[in-house]
């Protein structure tokens, strides 16, 4: 760890100094500031650690320590909170399913924590973070709404179709999937899934998966297979960011593998723009 940069855990007295920091990048921080503003920075109530790296009075980057690891910093210091971060991952063992986030961050944090975390399952190191501030360039689908608790066991199947696909693992793995389908029922609750449903099948699904007062991040795109092909998933997605910025919050973002040729297409022509590049790295 550097002694002139000594990263440590940050608590309460922290909050103003995070919130500064990652009103920096309101999109590329949306994970994180969704978290801090509804719990704020006590490592008790935020439910993991939250490591901070400080250069003088300033906070120069973050990296909360749960389920994910998300790390965070201010353009330049990437390098520093990378070294810092990683001694203090080194000490506490690898706890997470994935490291995600700005690709700036995670790629030089992921370098120097391969040796005793590796290997990893897989590495996406290019993936385009898009956002949409406005209405959507394509009509909207109609059928597409926020689903009903009554519906978690319709949604259910498709969600894990989903996670399955895009992540290469199914999320009943472990303890018979009770995890998930409570992430999910949290969702519902939230209003922040939302589904085309019809005759009992899901056409289309996806998530609000983040949310903070600035932006908020779509997740669990999906498309049944066999409705692909047809435009569902633009009109779909579109009816998503109506909802979405209108309800949630002003700038809907999301982030995508760059070798999806045809998303990153559709989602282009939704009206999404790159603003940012992730990084992911899979357990």
């Amino acid at each position: 760890m550097l002694r002139s940069s000594p990263a440590r855990v940050l608590d309460a007295g922290d909050e103003a100094a995070v919130t500064e920091l990652l009103a920096g990048d309101p999109v590329g921080a949306c994970m994180l500031a969704g978290r801090i503003e509804t719990y704020g920075t006590a490592p008790g109530s935020l439910g993991a650690p939250l490591w901070g790296l400080h250069s003088g009075r300033r906070l120069d980057a973050v990296c909360l320590a749960g389920a994910n690891l998300i790390p965070f910093a201010r353009p330049g210091c990437e390098p520093a909170a990378a070294t810092a971060f990683a001694e203090l991952a080194r000490r506490a063992g690898r706890r997470c399913s994935t490291i995600v986030g700005p690709a700036a961050s995670v790629l030089p944090l992921w370098e120097l924590l391969a040796p005793s975390w590796g290997p990893a399952r897989e590495v996406r190191a290019r993936q385009p973070l898009l956002a949409i501030e406005g209405p959507p360039a394509v009509t909207a689908e109609p059928g597409v709404r926020p689903v009903g608790l009554g519906e978690l066991d319709t949604l259910l199947p498709a969600a894990v179709a989903m996670f399955t696909e895009e992540v290469g693992v199914s999320p009943l793995r472990s303890d018979g999937g009770a995890g998930y389908r409570a992430r999910v029922a949290e969702l519902v609750r939230a209003g922040q899934a939302l589904a085309w449903i019809e005759d009992g099948e899901v056409l289309f699904k996806a998530d609000v998966g983040a949310v903070s007062r600035a932006a908020c991040q779509l997740q669990g795109v999906w498309v049944a297979p066999r409705h692909r092909g047809q435009g569902i998933g633009q009109r779909g997605t579109a009816a998503v960011v109506e909802y979405a910025r209108t309800a949630i919050a002003p700038v809907v973002s999301l982030y995508v593998n760059d070798y999806n040729a045809a998303a990153r297409a559709a989602y282009e022509r939704v009206g999404f723009r790159q603003v940012g590049t992730y990084a992911s790295v899979l357990f």
